[in-house]
């Protein structure tokens, strides 16, 4: 058996002789279960693994694994519990494979551990995605619902303009509605690496005129926007809905985390462009500054899905670019990102 082949695996393998000895434990499964290679050779691998169900039922006794049929190949993953030791009660991942001679007689036992952490992690996050994209869209529904069942029942009890003012309300919800559903996507498409560019010229300093633009018509006021042009850009490849998303993302955060004025610069950089969103709030202490980018962070006010950023720095670095926080003279957030030039995508 070459024991190196199992050095560079990301799991554990531990392999034990046909008596239960341990023969094998590879860096991984070192790793998992905080002992050396050296210290557990040749003792019993029971002792070792002492696995127990949820139920706290003895996994060695239930599957009596160098006993039994001798067609036992593989056993599927299990979620099973340590019952001794230090690591008593931590929940690992546990596969069996069964190698056999060839008269069906078992050589040895090999179990594949996988620290069941970071399944439990990814899993809360996924829960916390559905809580939380669940809880934004009560509101606008709940808003939409509200005000067509009063117009269908009470129709014509209103006027021209109180009809008006609701159905803008509900057109406006809808709105609201359909974004959080792309940010759900959006989320998607990045965690799968499944984010499709449909690249074109795109023109930077006219998708910031459309974000400041979109946020006036809005509501905000317009003396609250300055934005520079510095210099004249390459010419970028890049998808423009993407860009434009890029832009309105961090318009959106710069107004809902920040303060005073907002200050989008465009300018040239190196091969590519660079776009600064800045702010006059309290900016981002840098102990937070690693957390910006990661599902749900939300700032100190808590507002919103915690998403925006998160699909920012995907996109970004979708296109080969990069995307930063510091902070800026005024004291506020600093929001930079970085795309290359790029070249146009190649047609058969």
């Amino acid at each position: 058996m070459d024991k190196s082949a199992y050095d560079d695996l990301p799991d554990g393998v531990v392999v034990a002789d046909r008596s239960g000895a341990v023969v094998l434990l590879n860096p991984a499964a070192e790793r998992i279960l905080a002992t050396s290679a050296d210290s557990v050779i040749g003792s019993p691998l029971s002792e070792l693994l002492p696995l127990v169900d949820r139920q706290s039922r003895d996994w060695w006794e239930c599957t009596k694994p160098f006993d039994g049929l001798s067609t036992r190949t593989r056993q599927p993953e299990a979620a099973l519990l340590l019952d001794k030791g230090p690591l008593k009660g931590r929940e690992l991942l546990i596969t069996a494979s069964y190698v056999r001679d060839e008269h069906r007689a078992l050589e040895r036992l090999v179990l594949v551990i996988r620290d069941n952490r970071a399944r439990e992690r990814t899993e809360r996050s996924r829960a916390d995605l559905v809580s939380t994209v669940a809880h934004e869209l009560r509101s606008p529904l709940t808003s939409v619902k509200g005000f067509t069942a009063t117009l269908l029942a009470k129709w014509d009890r209103f006027n021209d303009e109180q009809k008006k003012l609701m159905l803008e309300t509900v057109n406006s919800d809808a709105d609201r509605v359909t974004r959080l559903l792309t940010e759900l996507l959006d989320v998607s498409r990045i965690d799968a690496g499944r984010l499709e560019m449909r690249k074109q010229v795109v023109d930077l300093p006219a998708a910031v005129h459309k974000a400041v633009n979109g946020r006036v018509a809005g509501g905000e006021p317009e003396d609250r926007f300055v934005v520079k042009i510095l210099g004249e850009l390459p010419e970028i490849w890049a998808d423009p809905d993407k860009m434009d998303q890029v832009v309105g993302n961090l318009v959106e955060n710069a107004l809902r985390h920040g303060a005073g004025t907002v200050t989008v610069t465009v300018a040239p950089f190196e091969t590519g462009a660079e776009v600064l969103v800045e702010d006059e709030g309290e900016g981002i202490p840098p102990d937070t500054a690693a957390r910006v980018f990661t599902r749900f962070w939300r700032g100190n006010r808590g507002r919103g899905t915690g998403l925006g950023l998160y699909i920012v720095k995907g996109l970004v670095e979708a296109h080969g670019g990069t995307v930063e926080v510091g902070r800026a003279d005024s004291g506020g957030a600093r929001f930079r990102f970085v795309v290359p030039a790029g070249t146009a995508p190649y047609e058969s």
